[in-house]
Parts: structure tokens; sequence; C-alpha cells
């Protein structure tokens, strides 16, 4: 892999040696190149490998930066640059909690989703407010005020200040540090804790904050304009007096402020970083020219001098990206009688650009606000027999019979952990029912037994059924067997993961719980899925010389499990069309792009405006201090802007003249954002509906929708 030539920005900022940079990288401004060719510019400048590290958000962006960083190095002869450490925000974390157990009280698990509703569920249980409140949006809550770096002190505080504070504000102000108080009493942290715990760590002890500082002299992060408030104090912290911080990204895509982003993180970059040199990256090199205009003359509103009266949440860095790609087709705007009609239209362009012109389904996309704008979609493509994939699934790490098998694997090397072990205590059923576990529970706790002791000694305690004895025998031989495994026989994970699955007997149990054969055999395959990802671990180990049996390892890499919120967005070896939610885009590109759906109310999303209490971002750590509203269609127009910068060769907008509300017709108004735009940079088509087909052509069509089906197993 040779060097790609760079611009004359580019140049600037991976010749950039100390101090702090901030690169503003425009949508397809090869952003991904300034990052992977700085970290070898600072190698080849004598910058030891071990003393970088690179940091961003999806263990999907790690990994593609890892193989672009490990392959230029080795065309540049600096094959060292494997020596630096590319990460993902919570990983990294991970990696600093775990090398630093004696600073923070020793071994621990990690709460996935469903382990932090159920502690926050409990917890509510015993507190009686006579009102119900959503266990999700207490849980949000209390995320964002971590993410905010917001201790449950600091929340408390807030919420008796009783500045704008509401019912869901007081529930989480109790909740949140009975929440913290039960973490630790499971030895656990969530997600979030995987970097909030880091930075208080290295506040509280200036001894292991000066340790991180002497390995890492030089942080560099992507996706900046996605850091949270957690993650700024870690990058204030690491990169020290030196400020040995480059950063790389585009408050133009700033979107997920809903999970705890801050826009400010980036605009204020000065503030936090004294001395802070900026380069702006606008060339772009993915948009034709006619795309490229448009997507100027949306995010250029946010530019603009304000109106009388107007409200603008945040400061702008004012980019005008600009292309070599001339020529192209206009932006279309398809104005639809109703979404049915939106939907076939949609349907029947891709399966066109397919047959007719023979492009690839991979290089075409249909993006939408909400996912429940799919469904309609979903139908027209069967209809027409196009193929498809839907991103942003349910992610393979979640699916219960992975986390059923993972939950196993660390019980038998952390027997302690009682998260694992409530998981699978029953699973396969094995008659130690709920009513079981909390009797075993109390009288653990009685007794100052873990809940595994209790288990392992089950023939001594009274009060339990016959059927729940025999279960916890059962439980207890399973892994102890399982452990001797791994810790004295010294088998291979990928093994010793499929010793357990017949042991159990897991696939009868999947073929009896799924409701159909085809379902039970996706559910059996995610489990060939995950033995196949210990495998590939153990090659890796095996190849870099170190041993793929060490209890330590496996730990470590069990935990990492617990992180990858990747989805199943993996490239598809099948040629389908690809159907995506606008923040599930991010950071996709496709030759031809259709935007549904452009209208107020799904876009800008009428929660935007009309906020519901359940809502995380109206709490007194979600709003904002310059209005809660302009923030939100600030947001919903960067929205916009990133997808209509998904497309390379031509967009398509489209938007409906009626749709149903409550079960009723009502007409709808074009998306505000559209106004901004300016007529001779759109072509506007009315589409009817389509004529009935001929007999040919619904033989045709048949026959692709019988194929379809087939490709999609």
């Amino acid at each position: 892999m040779k060097p790609v030539p760079l611009n004359e920005a580019q140049q600037r900022a991976i010749e950039h040696h100390s101090g702090p940079m901030l690169v503003l990288a425009g949508a397809g401004s090869g952003k991904t190149r300034v990052i992977t060719q700085r970290i070898v510019r600072l190698i080849e400048r004598g910058v030891p490998a071990r003393a970088i590290v690179a940091v961003t958000f999806t263990n999907k962006a790690a990994s593609e930066m890892a193989e672009r960083v490990h392959a230029l190095g080795k065309a540049t002869g600096h094959t060292s640059v494997r020596d630096a450490t590319i990460s993902t925000f919570h990983s990294f974390g991970l990696s600093v909690l775990t090398k630093e157990k004696s600073a923070h009280g020793g071994a621990f698990t990690i709460f996935d989703q469903g382990d932090c509703l159920g502690a926050i569920k409990e917890i509510m249980r015993h507190l009686d407010h006579g009102k119900r409140f959503d266990v999700p949006s207490v849980l949000a809550r209390i995320s964002l005020a971590k993410n905010a770096f917001v201790s449950p002190e600091e929340y408390a505080r807030r919420v008796a200040a009783g500045s704008g504070t509401d019912a869901y504000d007081e529930i989480a102000s109790e909740v949140y540090p009975k929440y913290q108080s039960a973490l630790r009493n499971f030895h656990a942290y969530d997600f979030d804790d995987l970097v909030c715990e880091v930075a208080r760590v290295w506040t509280e002890r200036p001894d292991v904050l000066a340790r991180w500082r002497e390995r890492f002299r030089f942080v560099l992060v992507d996706e900046y304009q996605d850091t949270n408030g957690a993650q700024l104090e870690m990058l204030r912290l690491l990169s020290g007096p030196t400020n040995n911080v480059f950063v790389v990204g585009d408050d133009d895509q700033s979107i997920y402020a809903w999970r705890g982003a801050d826009v400010k993180n980036i605009l204020s970059f000065d503030e936090h970083f004294a001395g802070a040199k900026v380069v702006k990256l606008e060339q772009n090199y993915r948009s034709r020219a006619p795309v490229l205009a448009v997507a100027n003359a949306v995010i250029s509103r946010d530019h603009a001098p304000l109106a009388e009266g107007e409200i603008r949440s945040v400061k702008k860095h004012k980019k005008t990206l600009f292309t070599s790609k001339v020529g192209g087709e206009k932006v279309r705007l398809a104005v639809c009688p109703t979404p049915e009609i939106e939907a076939a239209f949609v349907a029947r362009e891709l399966r066109g650009l397919i047959k007719d012109e023979h492009k690839k389904a991979r290089e075409l996309a249909v993006l939408y606000r909400s996912n429940g704008q799919a469904k309609l979609i979903e139908d027209a493509l069967r209809e027409q027999g196009v193929p498809y994939r839907v991103v942003g699934g349910q992610q393979f790490f979640e699916r219960k019979e992975v986390k059923d098998l993972i939950a196993y694997m660390k019980l038998a090397l952390n027997r302690a952990d009682e998260i694992s072990l409530r998981r699978i205590v029953n699973y396969p059923a094995r008659g130690i029912g709920d009513t079981s576990v909390e009797k075993l529970s109390q009288l653990a706790l009685a007794k100052g037994w873990s809940l595994w002791e209790a288990i392992e000694r089950v023939d001594a305690l009274d009060g339990i059924a016959s059927a729940a004895r025999d279960g916890c025998r059962a439980l207890e031989r399973s892994i102890a067997d399982l452990r001797r495994k791994l810790l004295v026989e010294r088998v291979r994970a990928s093994e010793a993961g499929r010793w357990l699955a017949e042991h159990i007997k897991l696939r009868a149990d999947l073929d009896a719980a799924s409701g159909s054969t085809t379902a039970a055999a996706r559910r059996w395959a995610n489990v060939e899925a995950i033995l196949q990802t210990f495998a590939t671990r153990e090659k890796r180990e095996v190849a870099a010389g170190g041993d793929p049996t060490g209890e330590a390892g496996l730990a470590s890499f069990l935990r990492a499990l617990s992180l990858d919120h990747s989805g199943d967005d993996e490239e598809d070896k099948i040629e389908r069309v690809t159907l995506s939610t606008l923040h599930g885009a991010k950071g996709l590109e496709f030759e031809y792009v259709y935007l549904i759906g452009v209208e107020e109310g799904l876009l800008p999303h009428a929660r935007t405006i009309d906020t519901k209490a359940t809502d995380a971002r109206t709490s007194v750590v979600g709003r904002s201090e310059d209005g809660d509203a302009a923030t939100d269609i600030d947001e919903e127009r960067r929205l916009f802007y990133v997808g209509v910068t998904r497309a390379k060769e031509r967009l398509t907008i489209s938007r409906c003249r009626v749709r149903a509300s409550r079960g009723k017709p009502a007409a709808r108004t074009p998306c505000r954002f559209l106004i901004d735009i300016p007529e001779d940079l759109l072509e506007v088509s009315e589409i009817a509906e389509a004529p009935p087909m001929s007999p040919q052509a619904m033989a045709e069509q048949a026959n692709a929708l019988l194929a379809a089906l087939d490709a999609l197993g």
C-alpha cells in the first residue's frame, strides 16, 4: 500500500508535530487518510510507536484504522507501527482499568444493557412514589449524567436547585447513587464507567496518571465531534501539560447529542487545549458537484446571520466543501401523493438500476429518519424482487444465545461473577426458578456467602426445593468441568465452548424455543459464529507468539466482547440494497442514495420540537444552556446534511403530500431544510401511481422475488 498523495491542507495536518491541533474534516475529505499518515509520520520523526494512542468510537472503525496504519507502515518500512495502540474509547478504558485493578478495587465484571436495566428496576421497586416510571428513561438520564461527567452528588444538587427539573429528574437523582452502590456491590462497571472511572482514578491517583502519561505521549482522536464530557476529561488528563492531542472531526456531522455527545467539545477545542492550531479539510473526494452544492446550501444556513429574535445554540466553524468531480445529474426532489406510492417509486427505480443499468446493489441505499419508515420500503422491495439488508438490527453480541455462552465462560473463570451466574443459573432449564434464586440469595446474604457459594453448598441449606437442589448440583458440575478444561487441561476456548454447547444440549434447546427451523438455524449459526470468534482470536495469539489458553488473556477478551457495539453492518458478500436510518448511515457512502420522507414531523422529527417527559435531553444534564429546541433543530439539520453527503453519484430526495396520522390522512409540510436549497439546484418531479404491470413483467418480477428470498436465506 503506497501512501496516497495529500493535498496542501492534509499535508499541513500530518506535518504538525507537537501541541494541540484540530483538523476540521468535512464530509468525504479524507480524514482517515490524515490520521493514519500522521501516525506513520510521527514514527518517521523518531516517536516510539508504543508512545502513540489513537482512539475512535466503534470496533469497526478502530479495526479499519489499524489495518490501514499497519499496511502503510509495511509499505514505508516502518513495521513498528504495530506497537501503536489503536482502540475505541471504551476498550482503551477497559485496558486501563484492567491494568490498574489495585487502584480501584480489584477484579470486576461489566454490566450490559440488560443488567443495567435489571438493577435500575430492582432499585425502583423499593421506591414508592405512587407513580410508574419508564425504567429505560431513568437509565438514559443516569447515562447522560455519566457521559457529562456529572457525579450523583452533583446531579442531586442540580435537581435540588429546581431550575426546570421534572419528575424524571427527581427519580433519577434518587436512583443514581443507589445504582452506583449496586454496581460496587457486584464489583461491576457499566459501559459508561469504562471512561468515567478512568478519569476518576486518574484524578484521584496522580501516580497512576503519571504512568499513563509517560506511556502515551501523543494522543490522536477520530470523530472528535462525537465526544462527551467524560471523554474530554479523559483526554485532558492523559495529554497533560504537553497537550500533544491531535483530533479530527466535523462539527457539521455532530448528530449524537441524544447519547451524550457534546458538539461544544469541538467548537471550543481551543479553550480546552490552549494554543491549538486549526486546519480545515474542505476538498471533498466523494460526491459529484451537484450533490455537494445541495449539501453546502443546507449546512450554510447554520453560518448565516441571525434574524431578529432567532436563536442559534452554538458558534460554527465555517467550511465550504468543493470537489473536482464536476458534472453529474441534478439532485432530484420527488413529490409523491402518499408513502405507499413513494415506496413503490423508490423500489421501481432501484430495480431498474440493478436490472437495466447493471448497477451493483451494494452501491444503492435508502435512508430515512426513523426505523418505522422502513416497512413500506421493505414491502415494495420484496414485491419488486430486490434483495436488501437493514443496517442497525440487533447487535451480534446482544443476541441471547451469544450472551449465554459468554456468560458460562466468564463464570467458569470467575465464580464471583454474579451477573453471569444469574444469567445462566436456570438456562437451559434445570429447576432453579426465580423463587429458588431469591431464596438462595437470601440465605447467602444471611451466611455471608456469595451466590455461587450458596449453590456449591446447597445441601447445607434448608428450604430449597429438591428440584432446585438437583439443578444446583448439575450447574456446579458443569462449571467445574468447564473450569477444569480451561484452566487445568488448557483447552482452547473455541473447543471448550463447543464442548459446553454439546454438554448443556444448547442446540436442542434452541430448536425447541425457536418458532421455525429457519429461526433455529439462524440462532445456532450465531453460536457457531461466537465459537469462530474465539478461534480467530486464538490464531492471532499464536501468530503473535502468545499463549491462546492464558487465563488473564481470555478473561480480558471476554470482557472486551461486551464492548462490541459494531452491530451487523459488516460488508455483505451478497449484493443487497442498504436500508438505514440517517444515524446508522454515518460513515457509509453509496453511488446512488434515496433520502425519503423529507417532511416536517419526520425530518426534523416531531420529538425534537414537542419533547416528552421521558426524553433524556429534557433532564437537568441534557438541556442546552442556550435553548433546547434550537439545539435539537441544529442537530436535525446536521442529520439531513449527513444523509445528503452519503451520495457519490446521484441523490434523490422524496417527500409525500399526504401521510396517515392517527389513522387519518393528513396533509404534510415539506421539510424546512428544503427551503434553504436554491431552486436551480433541484430537479422537481411529481410522482404518479405506477400503471399496471404487463404479464411478462409480472412473471419476471415473481422470478426476481424468489431469487431475492433465496439470497436472504
